[in-house]
Parts: structure tokens; C-alpha cells; sequence
């Protein structure tokens, strides 16, 4: 281009300038990332359950009730939220012969995966607390249901 040519031209500002993606800010809250977390963890085998076991009878309790809440999926799972980072406690049941130190590093594995991919938001930690063991021959806990 001759420099007579580009003298006649002017610059075009966007509307808004900038990245789209510094226009706004976006929010995660605990419970979404819980929820994620609380599906990433039950994907790992060896993982039985999520949560003590007052919790899930508790929760299998107001499973069963028309109109209750529908099945927890962040049930064990309690996260805390900061704008850029996240930490994850974790209370899980596991089966009888896995190794645990193999479950547990499974669980953080694939949780951390999850909740950066889908949330963007850097995992700084996650704790895992394994609060029972399910053996073969054990009941399942579900309460009878006074309901009728």
C-alpha cells in the first residue's frame, strides 16, 4: 500500500473493546462444584458410597418422601469457593479389598480433573476422609420407610 492509501484510512474500534472474556465475571457456586466432584468420585471403582453413614440414612430417608429431594449426588462432598481456586473435603465408602491408599488417589485424581475442566477454577487440595468399609455380605443401610 502506497502511504497516500493507508493516509486515508482509520483505525475501526470494536464496540466494547477488548476480550469478550474480561466483559463480566462469572461465579461458581459450593454446590455446583460439590456435585461435580461428588459424580467424579463415585466413577472410581472401589468407591461403594459418598458420605458418614447418618448421612445416607438420612438421605436414603428423604429420597423415599413424595416431594423430597431427589438423590444428593454431592452427598459426602463439601467444597469451598474462592474466585480462582477451590479445596474439596471428601467422605467416602469403599469396598472391602480395595487397596484404599489406590482409591483415595483414584478419587483426588479424577475430581481434580473434573472440577478444573469444567469449572476452570485451580483445585488446591483434596481431602478424603474414608469413613467405612462395605463388606460383601452387608445389608445395604435403608431404613424403613413410615410411610404407608
Amino acid at each position: 500500500m502506497s502511504a497516500s492509501a493507508s493516509a486515508g484510512r482509520t483505525n475501526v474500534t470494536k464496540k466494547g473493546g477488548g476480550d469478550p472474556a474480561g466483559r463480566g465475571r462469572t461465579t461458581i457456586a459450593d454446590g455446583v462444584v460439590e456435585k461435580i466432584a461428588g459424580l467424579a468420585a463415585r466413577d472410581v471403582l472401589g468407591v461403594h458410597a459418598m458420605g458418614s453413614g447418618l448421612s445416607r440414612t438420612f438421605g436414603a430417608v428423604r429420597d423415599r418422601v413424595p416431594g423430597g429431594s431427589t438423590k444428593s449426588v454431592s452427598r459426602g462432598v463439601k467444597a469451598e469457593v474462592g474466585e480462582v481456586q477451590t479445596a474439596l473435603d471428601l467422605e467416602i465408602v469403599v469396598e472391602y479389598g480395595v487397596s484404599i491408599a489406590d482409591t483415595a488417589r483414584a478419587v483426588r485424581e479424577n475430581v481434580i480433573a473434573a472440577v478444573e475442566r469444567m469449572t476452570g477454577l485451580e483445585v488446591v487440595e483434596v481431602n478424603i476422609a474414608v469413613s467405612d468399609v462395605k463388606l460383601p455380605d452387608e445389608e445395604e443401610e435403608e431404613p424403613e420407610s413410615r410411610l404407608q
